[in-house]
């Protein structure tokens, strides 16, 4: 067995003790602050990339030789090199204080960008770099380069995608099957969940869980269609489109600026912005 393989063989049979003994308690706020800590590690080409913590892991130059798994406490998806897609980008509903889900649930089937087999030929890991709960990959292709970030969080700020091709790019998110966009009344803008109310403790002391909201968060993007479960947006060179989830998605917040370079995937407004009361019975789009 690998030193990774053992690593990780370690990590679970201590998480597995933890949980035994806490069965059917309330975590305490030092655990759940502990729960909530990410840990990603990347499986390309059959190698895990898993640092131990506080230090990290980073490849380059490498050509994928099929879908690239990135798994972690609260995040999991997949990334298909022949398309530069993310498929099933889910939540593992694992215990933390802020999580919207108490079970695995899909929340993007696929966050997928339409390029031309032109502009995906070629394509290698340019760079990949893995960080306890942080992860950046950035693909090269012979037409441009695609950059994936990601944190391993139940909510906040925890993904975006920047093409960087010659023209736009037009990126298409796909809603998982128990998901929709709708309009929140209190703010006008698309939210997307799964009209599920939030569970207390004292309803669920292992079921718990907040209410489940983001949004699609764009930054020099426009939008192309809206349905219930569809996004397309167009993408300007050096602009992203992100993801937003839990309070951040429905602070009362101007918008996102025109920043084209260093652009990153983090929780900048957290709590200093007006959280408007949750959205009750939010009907689809259409």
């Amino acid at each position: 067995m690998s030193t990774i393989s053992i690593r990780r063989a370690a990590r679970a049979a201590i998480a597995l003790a933890a949980a035994v003994a806490v069965v059917g308690a309330v975590p305490s706020a030092a655990q759940a602050k502990a729960d909530a800590v990410g840990d990603f590690s990347v499986t390309l080409n059959g190698t895990t990339y898993d640092p131990s913590p506080g230090n990290d892991a980073k490849v380059s130059g490498v050509t994928p030789t099929g879908p690239i798994r990135v798994t972690g406490r609260h995040v999991t998806f997949t990334i298909d090199p022949s398309t530069l897609g993310v498929y099933d980008y889910s939540l593992t509903g694992a215990a933390s204080p802020d999580r919207m889900v108490s079970r695995p649930t899909v929340i993007f089937a696929s966050k997928v960008p339409v390029l031309t087999a032109a502009q995906r030929s070629g394509t290698t890991v340019k760079q990949l770099e893995v960080r306890d709960g942080t992860v950046v990959i950035t693909f090269a292709t012979a037409a441009g380069k695609l950059k994936v970030q990601a944190k391993d969080a139940p909510t906040g700020g925890i993904f975006q995608m920047e093409p960087e091709f010659a023209s736009r790019v037009e990126l298409v998110h796909t809603l998982g099957p128990t998901l929709f966009y709708f309009v929140n009344p209190f703010t006008g803008k698309i939210n997307f969940g799964d009209g599920a109310d939030p569970v207390t403790p004292a309803q669920s002391p292992t079921g718990h869980h907040q209410m489940l909201l983001g949004k699609d968060s764009p930054q020099v993007a426009t939008k192309l269609f809206q349905d219930g479960t569809v996004t397309r947006w167009s993408v300007e060179p050096g602009g992203r489109l992100g993801g937003v989830l839990g309070e951040d998605a429905i602070e009362l917040s101007a918008g996102a600026t025109s920043c084209t370079s260093r652009c990153q995937a983090q929780n900048q407004v957290r709590g200093s912005l007006t959280v408007p009361p949750l959205p009750t019975n939010p009907t689809p789009i259409g």
